[in-house]
């Protein structure tokens, strides 16, 4: 018959080999860059398209799908300036190492009646995960 105590330690140490290999092997995140700073384009008064070009050369061969954290600064005329947290979506197609994603945003105080200005678009995160089963699909059209 075994001791308890030997049983209770090799289970101790089993379960501290096998924690310890999940955490040395995290989920596989795609690798993804911006290419350059936000393209900001202005439409109308308080109309803006914020443009992402996105680097995915490490993406994999089965694209994934991604979301941009990211904050606008902009300002009024009057000197209020005011800062929003924003994401975005954007998919990689299989086997692409270039993709665009664009946002629409509204920055005012006013409801269009007076001009505003974005200042600056910080990045917070980039995030690239697992292929899109519907990305998948459409490859193989």
């Amino acid at each position: 018959m075994v001791p308890a105590m030997k049983l209770l330690s090799f289970s101790l140490v089993a379960m501290a080999v096998f924690s310890a290999a999940a955490v040395a092997a995290p989920p596989a995140q795609r690798s993804v860059s911006l290419t350059h700073e936000p393209l900001v384009m202005r439409l109308n008064k308080d109309e803006f398209r914020i443009a992402f070009a996105i680097n995915s050369e490490r993406g994999g061969a089965n694209g994934c799908t991604g979301m941009i954290q990211y904050r606008v600064d902009w300002k009024t005329p009057d000197g209020t300036t005011r800062t929003e947290r924003k994401h975005v979506n954007f998919t990689v197609s299989p086997l692409a190492s270039r993709t665009i994603a664009v946002d629409r945003q509204y920055f005012d105080t006013a409801e269009g009646q007076h001009m505003t200005d974005v200042v600056k678009v910080h990045i917070d995160a980039i995030t690239c995960a697992g292929a899109n089963p519907r990305v998948q699909e459409t490859a193989k059209l």
